[in-house]
């Protein structure tokens, strides 16, 4: 695809002003911009690569205009509602929110990993979870070498994975106000609440990364389990994930096989207090492992620090990599 129409949907909030300024870095072959927001924020201006946009109210007819692709970053009744319409007049939409990720025939999808996935889309791809998109990152070169039995995921998450609210959260509960967005304060302190609760007593967030982990492996039976918790950091979500593998391994091997993965980082060195921190992470589009070290307690286990920034690697970069596919590639 070359000279095409591309739009970015919720073009004004936190995660869709990261697509713009990803978007700004990157160098696609698109021939026009368009921002889309929702009728409150139709009408603010917008500067991309020196020029002034004005964002449009999104609209069942906005995509009657030929766009090709589109960026969603919206809310899950918003994607449910406009991203079919896009997709039947011929947009491949690119969503970030949880709406299709877990649908049989959308492709959900880590560039690094399963680009490949990418062919069978029906013009709607689905952006992972952000804490799901690191950890795969991470994963998948062990999964290709030693194969996983287990996967035990604990959950550092930013707040600015919860939008504005989360920040002003922090922000105001630094002051000694009351939360707004959580349901306790999160300033000198931590949540281990995440989305909502299901009957199993997961939240939705360790619900996602169950889930979405199984399908961008393509391991379905893959037993996986997660804690998901809030942290008083305002970007970058950090991972302890412990593994079983399948088959034996040497440490020094098993850390050469990670390195060999694209977008990965290997931050290892502990004897000088080298490892991932958000604080590093923030800003940037790899994802940063480290503390890799043998799990002594079971046969074939091992430890993972993983990091990364969770409003680019974990939202917007990863979405403009499938766009960047496409354009290369259909």
């Amino acid at each position: 695809m070359k000279n095409i129409k591309l739009a970015v949907v919720g073009a004004t909030g936190v995660i869709g002003g990261m697509f713009v300024k990803v978007l700004e870095e990157r160098n696609l072959p698109v021939a026009e911009y368009i921002f889309f927001a929702s009728a409150r924020s139709a009408g603010k201006k917008i500067t991309f690569r020196g020029q002034e946009y004005t964002v449009r109210e999104l609209k069942e007819d906005s995509f009657d205009e030929g766009i090709g692709i589109a960026l969603f970053s919206a809310e899950d009744g918003a994607s449910k509602r406009f991203a079919p319409i896009a997709a039947a007049k011929g947009c491949i939409v690119i969503d970030n929110s949880s709406t299709f990720r877990m649908e049989e025939d959308v492709p959900l999808v880590v560039p690094e990993i399963n680009a490949e996935d990418i062919r069978y889309h029906k013009n709607i791809i689905a952006n992972p979870n952000c804490s799901t998109a690191q950890a795969v990152v991470a994963l998948k070169p062990l999964a290709d070498r030693y194969g996983l039995k287990r996967v035990v995921y604990s959950t550092y998450q930013a707040v600015s994975g919860a939008g504005t609210g989360g920040w002003q959260d922090l922000e105001n509960g630094l002051k000694g106000e009351a939360p707004g967005k959580f349901p306790h304060p999160i300033a000198f302190n931590t949540l281990p609440h995440i989305d909502v609760f299901a009957d199993n007593g997961y939240t939705g967030e360790e619900n996602k990364m169950i889930n979405e982990t199984r399908k961008i492996l393509h391991l379905p039976n893959l037993p996986v389990t997660a804690t998901c918790v809030r942290v008083p950091v305002y970007d970058g979500h950090s991972e302890s994930i412990n593994l079983e593998l399948e088959k034996p391994f040497d440490l020094d091997e098993l850390i050469g096989t990670m390195k060999t993965m694209p977008g990965l980082i290997v931050q290892n060195d502990w004897r000088r207090n080298e490892y991932p921190m958000p604080l590093y992470a923030a800003g940037k589009d790899e994802v940063f492992a480290g503390r890799i070290r043998r799990d002594f307690s079971v046969k074939n286990g091992v430890n993972l620090w993983v990091v990364a920034d969770n409003r680019r690697k974990g939202a917007a970069t990863n979405a403009v990599q499938i766009a960047e596919w496409i354009c290369q590639n259909q």
